[in-house]
């Protein structure tokens, strides 16, 4: 019998999944979100920002501002293989809450994310984030949907001035896809710096190491421009990314747009939007 229609979408989205370097079907990843990031291949371990729900809890910390934000992504140009996102920045006397809800894939395969993040400051320069993550894998037909609990958790630092440390790990507890599988979630250890100079360049790098995986070296350098208008470009390897992004800011309202190509698979566009209220 031929394959159905449905079937056809699922074999091509895991082979392209195998091509970008997924190893595994099934397994939720930890996607790296928000544009501003995507531009500097994602170098931003150390960077506090709203995206850092998804790059490095501890960030959220260093915000103080009820902050809104979405996110869209279409990998490879591949309907099928888009991802959406939404973030919320809410500042609190002890520190500052973040709420996230991410979904990639379309109706017949798609994982979702749905995390409850808390930054704190430590001392004056120094901060801690948590963060409670549901991921859910859905496969049509046979698989269904699985789901676990994980968490993640980061420090981010600036021991000097202009000087930016972060480290982040997704997953330390090793948890699995759901608790009737052997099926891994990733763990993700991530350690980067960055610098900036005459407040108008900064300049990241970063090390990622999946624990069945090859370690990825990121780098990332963004230029101020001007007061509203900022430019990014960045290199990550395994597999070899090359990045480029835009920022442009008006009041209350950031957008972010990026491309990123990969050596096989061709290009992804990115683009985020921010709001920051005034409350």
């Amino acid at each position: 019998m031929l394959m159905t229609y449905p079937g056809k979408k699922i074999i091509l989205f895991l082979l392209i999944t195998i091509c970008s370097g997924k190893i595994s079907f099934g397994t939720n990843d930890n996607y790296p979100l928000g544009a501003r990031s995507a531009g500097m291949s994602n170098a931003t371990v150390m960077m506090p920002h709203l995206w850092s729900v998804f790059h490095n809890q501890a960030g959220l910390a260093w915000l103080d501002q009820f902050s809104f934000g979405f996110h869209h992504e279409n990998k490879f140009v591949v309907p099928q293989y888009a991802l959406q996102a939404v973030a919320i920045v809410i500042p609190t006397a002890p520190g500052t809450m973040g709420i996230t809800y991410s979904y990639f894939g379309y109706s017949k395969y798609h994982e979702n994310k749905i995390g409850v993040a808390f930054g704190r400051m430590l001392g004056k320069n120094i901060s801690a984030g948590i963060q409670l993550n549901y991921l859910n894998v859905f496969i049509a037909d046979q698989y269904g949907n699985q789901g676990n609990l994980t968490v993640e958790a980061g420090i981010m630092a600036q021991p000097v001035k202009n000087l930016f440390l972060g480290v982040h790990v997704f997953n330390p507890t090793r948890a699995k896809v759901s608790l009737d599988t052997e099926e891994d979630i990733p763990t993700i250890f991530r350690f980067g710096m960055g610098y900036r100079f005459a407040n108008t360049i900064f300049l990241a790098a970063e090390t990622e190491k999946d624990l069945n995986n090859p370690a990825v070296f990121k780098t990332g350098i963004e230029f101020e421009l001007a007061d509203n208008l900022t430019l990014r470009t960045g290199f990550s390897t395994k597999p070899a990314l090359y990045t480029f992004g835009l920022g442009y800011s008006y009041k209350r309202i950031k957008a972010d747009l990026a491309f990123t190509r990969h050596q096989q698979l061709g290009f992804t566009p990115h683009f985020s939007i921010l709001y920051t209220f005034n409350l």
